[in-house]
């Protein structure tokens, strides 16, 4: 078993696209990752890392890294994982986090500790959904989905600050070049009821399917129905505009929103985990 570092996505996707379309929405991070870097990215410490673990010609195991950003590992047996660790901690000298299914990420974290000497922390528990057909609300609320524009902008930058603080810090690195980015190429909804009361985001795309995230509703325009809505509308959008299915993360510590996923047709596919690793003992 070995690993294998790729001098950018095209050539990481050349070895890893069919292992990974085995699986394509359980995958959809590293896909919709790599489908986002440019062709031409530097493969030095400061670039993206992308590696295939490999045994007898066959992929069994991935993971990519865009610094700063965290690690992402792909499903794999323990002594995949433990490739990955040994690899990944050649390449940097510190690695402040790791995100992937468990129990894959568990065992990483518990071999980065030991190899490293750091004690590592468990993060957020996420669990991803798909869905491929919307099933309607009942009720619905005042109001209709629609692309954000530049006047909305300075809301959205707000809110995407906000999001990122309640998710403990793990959200957007750089609010405005985000919110600008999102609204020039038309990936950034917002629902409006008079007032722009939600927004919902979408990105990520792979082959089949594309990834709903950033949503989020002010705490003041809360339990009215706006984030189901907004989230149901943008789903449907995206399907009838060719995709065969739409994924999306959940907290697990957020009971609400899980519930109100699954009530419009999102099914649960596995549970991913966020580890801390660089506290030291």
């Amino acid at each position: 078993m070995k690993v294998h570092r790729h001098a950018g996505p095209l050539k990481f996707l050349e070895r890893a696209r069919p292992w990974l379309l085995d699986a394509e929405v359980e995958n959809n991070l590293i896909l919709g990752i790599c489908g986002a870097l440019s062709p031409g990215v530097s493969a030095d410490t400061q670039g993206p890392y992308l590696a295939t673990v490999e045994e007898n010609g066959q992929v069994v195991a991935c993971a990519l890294r865009t610094p700063p950003h965290k690690a992402v590992i792909s499903r794999g047996d323990p002594a995949a994982i433990e490739c990955l660790v040994e690899d990944l901690a050649d390449r940097y000298r510190t690695l402040p986090m790791v995100f992937g299914p468990e129990p894959e990420v568990r065992q990483f974290a518990d071999h980065w500790s030991r190899l490293l000497g750091t004690s590592t922390r468990r993060g957020t528990a996420h669990r991803l959904f798909s869905l491929r057909r919307v099933e309607r609300p009942e009720r619905r609320p005042g109001g209709r989905l629609r692309q954000a524009t530049e006047s909305d902008l300075p809301l959205l930058i707000t809110w995407i600050v906000a999001f990122t603080d309640e998710a403990g810090g793990q959200g957007v690195l750089d609010p405005a070049r985000f919110a600008r980015d999102r609204v020039g190429d038309g990936s950034l909804f917002v629902w409006e009821n008079g007032p722009v009361v939600s927004m919902a985001a979408c990105m990520g795309r792979t082959p089949t399917g594309i990834r709903i995230t950033l949503v989020y509703t002010p705490p003041e325009r809360r339990r009215r129905g706006y984030a189901s809505a907004c989230v149901a509308d943008l789903t449907q959008r995206l399907l009838d505009e060719g995709h065969a299915y739409c994924c999306l993360f959940t907290d697990l510590a957020n009971p609400t929103s899980n519930n109100i996923y699954q009530a419009m047709g999102y099914e649960p596919v596995l549970d991913m985990t966020d580890y801390f690793l660089t506290d030291r003992v």
